[in-house]
């Protein structure tokens, strides 16, 4: 009897795809209920490496005495003072809701909901666009290009994600590739689905082609949850 397939296997769970915590320290907003003040000052004191992920990590030490970690803006530097709040001036690090950004600034480290510590748009070199608002909503320009609708409350830092060139550097040798991936705790490497035997893959067979359609169903069974899941649309783009 042949071996599960490997996707079939990630779905089930085991050691070799399960996450670990390699992570520097979570990326998250100071909570609600420090923040005691319209305006919450502090105080680059670090800037880390993170391995779990493709942006710096910056350590903001407030005037409270509270800690915090967050992705470090393009430009960032030791020793630069930040504020945290609604009154907070328009420059490079500061976090202020969304709603009382002007329109056309840049904001990345983005919250889906109020108080979530920031979820979106947190990739090295990346930021996103706040094109209109109103009484409330706030509609938002994701790097992928897709407009979201975000509640004004919402907080963002202002500016660009920093490490932006990072892309612009090959891993050169698989070695290098391989202590990457190990430190995101991903599977590597990896072999094609159209590059294995029919019994092994969807994909496989000896046509060198997937043979059938790569759109799969959002609720296809785990076997055979392979290629574009739930794709909005396939082929390539009318000019």
């Amino acid at each position: 009897m042949p071996k599960r397939l490997k996707s079939q296997r990630r779905g089930k769970g085991s050691p070799v795809f399960v996450a670990t915590n390699k992570g520097a320290a979570p990326a998250q907003y100071v909570d609600y209920t420090e923040m005691t003040e319209k305006t919450l000052k502090g105080e680059v004191v670090g800037l880390i490496h993170d391995p779990a992920r493709t942006a710096v990590l910056s350590k903001i030490e407030f005037d409270n005495g509270s800690q915090s970690y967050s992705v470090a803006a393009e430009g960032m530097f030791v020793g630069q003072k930040v504020e945290y709040g609604t009154e907070a001036d328009l420059q490079v690090g500061n976090v202020k809701p969304i709603g009382n950004c002007v329109e056309g600034c840049p904001i990345f480290n983005v919250e889906k909901t109020p108080g979530d510590g920031g979820s979106l748009v947190r990739s090295s070199g990346t930021y996103a666009l706040i094109v209109t608002k109103d009484k409330k909503t706030v509609y938002v320009k994701m790097p992928s290009g897709k407009t979201m609708e975000l509640n004004p409350k919402n907080r963002a830092t202002i500016g660009c994600v920093g490490s932006g060139g990072r892309r612009e550097k090959p891993f050169v040798k698989a070695g290098k590739k391989h202590f990457a991936m190990r430190a995101k705790h991903k599977k590597y490497p990896t072999v094609r689905g159209i590059a294995m035997n029919a019994k092994d893959h969807p994909f496989g067979g000896a046509n060198h082609h997937p043979g059938k359609s790569k759109s799969t169903s959002r609720r296809a069974a785990p076997g055979r949850k392979v290629g574009d899941v739930a794709s909005s649309r396939t082929g390539r783009k009318k000019k």
